[in-house]
């Protein structure tokens, strides 16, 4: 029994095809969304690429393949729906549309995938900044390094744009070497100390770089001697507030590019709830007019459906077809299938009497 049927008169069959030749005219610009999507995505990661550790091109990357695919998949639906107006341009694509109903098929889920890879990144992009802005932090004082030298730049200029500090914290950095030795003055016994202090031979205090700085705070900023209440005039690092950025960079890069993903899951999920209201109607005008086709009569009513027995048969009929195509390529199991028989008598009956070629007379 078939699922989904509806009966099309004529009319209703040309109706359906004019309002899918739009319909897969206005995919195309759903297409190109998606590869705007993904470009957007991909130049948004690509302009903090030097704070992320992992690879995560592989969201937008598949964005703008699947929009690509869109453009030239339903460009091709729209010209299929509209020469399906008449039934002797559809003999043209009669061969054709089943298997486009089934790419078209594939690329719906691809879509979808898409969709659920944005909103389930969050991890991987959580562990990817983390990793990245650890590594940035301590490079930042490699200035006079190839491949280093614009990290400081990098790191400035994020901690200013998104109100940040440190990966999790401004106390992050007291647990790094963030100015170059370069700059330090090595006849000085305090910074020598500091130098001895720790095993790894790191110049550590409890200071954060400029950026750090809040600039909305009233006071100058303390950047310096953090922790040390001594250092500085009616001072309490305890029980005021500091005017440096307390949320960490890693934290509100998260929520930008969380935020930024959600809304394209959004969009993404539309696009494929679209895309699969247009392939339904595909499907219906397909076995519609393939209907129309075998009854020989092209302004006769026809039948179409989803799929033209239940899910059940359709499920064990597609099985069938894969365990024949297995049996298909099975070798028999019988050992002596290949060894010539060495009874001549039984070959003589196997091969039957043989024939004598006339001779012409």
């Amino acid at each position: 029994m078939a699922v989904l049927k509806v009966t099309f008169t004529k009319t209703k069959r040309d109706k359906l095809a004019q309002v899918l030749w739009v319909l897969n005219w206005v995919s195309v610009i759903t297409g190109v969304t998606l590869f705007s999507l993904g470009l957007f995505l991909k130049v948004e990661i690509l302009k903090r690429q030097e704070v992320m550790s992992d690879d995560i091109h592989p969201v937008p990357n598949m964005l703008i393949g699947v929009g690509l695919a869109a453009c030239g998949i339903n460009f091709l639906g729209g010209k299929i729906c509209y020469d399906c107006v008449d039934t002797t341009k559809f003999l043209r694509w009669k061969l054709i549309m089943l298997p486009y109903i089934i790419c078209t098929f594939f690329f719906t889920f691809c879509i979808l995938v898409g969709a659920l890879m944005c909103c389930f990144m969050h991890y991987e992009l959580e562990r990817s900044l983390y990793l990245g802005l650890h590594n940035a932090m301590r490079y930042y004082k490699d200035t006079d390094i190839p491949g280093r030298c614009y990290l400081k730049r990098t790191v400035d200029m994020l901690q200013l744009q998104f109100q940040c500090c440190g990966n999790g914290g401004y106390r992050d950095w007291f647990n790094v070497q963030w100015i170059s030795n370069r700059y330090l003055d090595m006849s000085k016994s305090e910074v020598v100390d500091r130098l001895r202090n720790n095993i790894q031979g790191k110049y550590l205090m409890d200071s954060v770089p400029f950026s750090c700085c809040n600039t909305f705070s009233p006071r100058p900023c303390i950047q310096h001697h953090v922790t040390n209440n001594s250092a500085h005039h009616n001072y309490d690092y305890q029980t005021e507030e500091l005017n440096l950025w307390q949320r960490g960079c890693r934290q509100a890069l998260l929520e930008y590019y969380t935020n930024i993903m959600q809304s394209i899951a959004i969009i993404v999920i539309t696009i494929w709830l679209f895309e699969l209201f247009v392939l339904t109607g595909v499907r219906y005008l397909q076995t519609a007019m393939e209907n129309v086709v075998q009854l020989g009569d092209p302004d006769s009513e026809s039948d179409g459906w989803i799929l033209e027995n239940s899910l059940s048969e359709t499920a064990r009929y597609n099985f069938n077809i894969i365990k024949n195509l297995g049996k298909c390529c099975h070798v028999g199991d019988d050992p002596n299938i290949d060894v010539p028989s060495t009874d001549p008598g039984q070959n003589i009956q196997e091969t039957g009497p043989s024939r004598q070629i006339p001779l012409p007379k």
